[in-house]
C-alpha cells in the first residue's frame, strides 16, 4: 500500500473551523460494508444503528492547554512552545516542540507571560524539532502547574486556521474527558452529548473506556511512499480489566463492538490476544494500521473525515475497505460534508 493512494483533492473551505452548534447535530455518513450502501444522517441518528447489549468503547483522555507563546532572551523573538509531556515533576522538566526550531540552542532562556511570569531554560536537543525545557519556578508544584496552564492555550491543530476562542476550551474536549495527558482531542468522541449518551443508555447500549493520550504523531505527515517503512510516534495507553470484561463478553454474545475513534481502534488492536480477546495493558503503542489489516476486536467504528495522506485516513480505509472509503470521501466532498477535527462524522458498520 502506497502513500500516493491516499491523495484526494480537498478544498480548504471544506475544513470545519468551528464545531456544530450542538455536539450531536453534526452530519453523519453511514457506510454499510455488507451492502456497500451510503446513508446521510445526523449524528444523533446513531441511536438507530445500535441495540441492547452492544458496546461502545470511548477514549477518556483529557486535553491540556499545551500551546504556549514566549520570547527568547536578548532578541525577544517570539517562540511557540508546544508541551508534549512532563518528563520529571520535581525538576519541572518537559519534552516540547519549539517553532521556529532553528533559533533555539541549549542554554537559551525563554520568558512567558506578563512580567516574565514563567522562565524556562533549554537543557537538551532531543530531536531536530524537539527540546527538553526546565521551567525555573520556586513555588510549590500545584502553583507551577496552575501558572503553566493559565499561560497555555487550547492546542487546536494548525489546519484550523483561526485564533483560539473561548468556546474551544469546552468544545475541544469530550464530555467524558477524565485522565489528563493529551495534546489533541480524540475527535470522534466530540460528537457525543449528554442527551445522546442518555438515550443510548436507555436503549441498553453499554459503555466502556480506554485511555490513549493523543500525541502530535496524529498530525505528523508520512514522508515515505512505502507505508511499511513509516514509524508511528509512541503514545501511552491504558486498558483496564473492566473494559476487557465488557468487550470480551460482547464478543462472546455476538453483540456489536464499536470503537469510537481511531485512538480507540489503535488501542484495542494494540492489546489483543492471538485468540482475539482484549487483554489488560498499560504501556505504549506505536501501532500503525493501514490496508490490508484484519481487525480483531471492534466490528464497527465512528470517526471523522480526515485529511489527505493522513495515518488516520489510512486506518479508516483499512477498516472500511480502501475502495469503499475513498468512494465515500468523494461523496462527502460532493455533499459538502465538513472535514477535520470539528467536522462531521462517519459510522462504518
Amino acid at each position: 500500500m502506497k502513500l500516493s493512494k491516499f491523495k484526494y483533492d480537498l478544498d480548504e473551505k471544506s475544513i470545519a473551523l468551528h464545531p456544530s452548534e450542538n455536539r450531536d447535530e453534526s452530519r453523519l455518513m453511514v457506510l454499510n460494508r455488507a451492502t456497500r450502501k451510503i446513508e446521510h444522517k445526523l449524528f444523533k441518528d446513531l441511536l438507530d444503528y445500535f441495540d441492547d447489549k452492544d458496546v461502545m468503547v470511548f477514549n477518556d483522555t483529557k486535553v491540556f492547554p499545551a500551546r504556549l507563546y514566549g520570547n527568547k532572551e536578548k532578541t525577544g523573538a517570539e517562540i511557540e512552545v508546544f508541551l508534549l509531556r512532563e518528563l520529571n515533576r520535581e525538576q519541572r522538566l518537559w519534552d516540547v516542540l519549539v517553532d521556529p526550531a532553528r533559533k533555539i540552542r541549549i542554554g537559551n532562556k525563554l520568558y512567558f507571560g506578563e512580567d516574565d511570569l514563567l522562565v524556562a531554560e533549554v537543557i537538551d536537543n532531543t530531536t531536530s524539532r524537539g527540546r527538553t525545557l526546565r521551567f525555573l519556578f520556586d513555588g510549590p508544584y500545584d502553583e507551577f502547574k496552575k501558572t503553566l496552564y493559565e499561560l497555555g492555550e487550547t492546542p487546536l491543530p494548525k489546519f484550523i486556521n483561526r485564533p483560539v476562542q473561548s468556546e474551544d476550551k469546552e468544545r475541544y474536549q469530550t464530555i467524558f474527558a477524565k485522565h489528563e495527558g493529551a495534546v489533541a482531542a480524540p475527535t470522534a468522541g466530540l460528537h457525543f452529548s449528554r442527551e445522546l449518551l442518555k438515550r443510548l443508555e436507555i436503549k441498553g447500549i453499554d459503555f466502556t473506556y480506554i485511555t490513549l493520550h493523543v500525541g502530535l504523531g496524529n498530525f505528523r505527515g508520512v514522508d515515505v511512499e512505502d507505508l511499511t517503512k513509516h514509524k508511528m510516534d509512541s503514545e501511552q495507553i491504558w486498558v483496564k480489566d473492566e473494559a476487557c470484561e465488557m468487550v470480551n463478553n460482547a464478543k462472546l454474545n455476538k453483540s456489536n463492538i464499536c470503537a469510537v475513534g481511531t485512538t480507540v481502534m489503535r488501542t484495542l488492536e494494540s492489546s489483543v490476544s492471538t485468540q482475539g480477546h482484549l487483554k489488560p495493558f498499560e504501556g505504549w503503542t506505536n501501532k500503525f494500521l493501514f490496508p490490508p489489516h484484519e481487525f480483531s476486536v471492534a466490528n464497527r467504528m465512528i470517526t471523522n473525515f480526515h485529511l489527505p495522506y493522513s495515518t488516520l485516513l489510512m486506518m479508516v480505509a483499512a477498516f472500511g475497505g480502501y475502495d469503499f472509503v475513498m468512494q465515500a470521501y468523494q461523496t462527502a466532498i460532493k455533499e459538502k460534508y465538513r472535514f477535520g477535527t470539528y467536522g462531521d462524522a462517519m459510522l462504518i458498520i
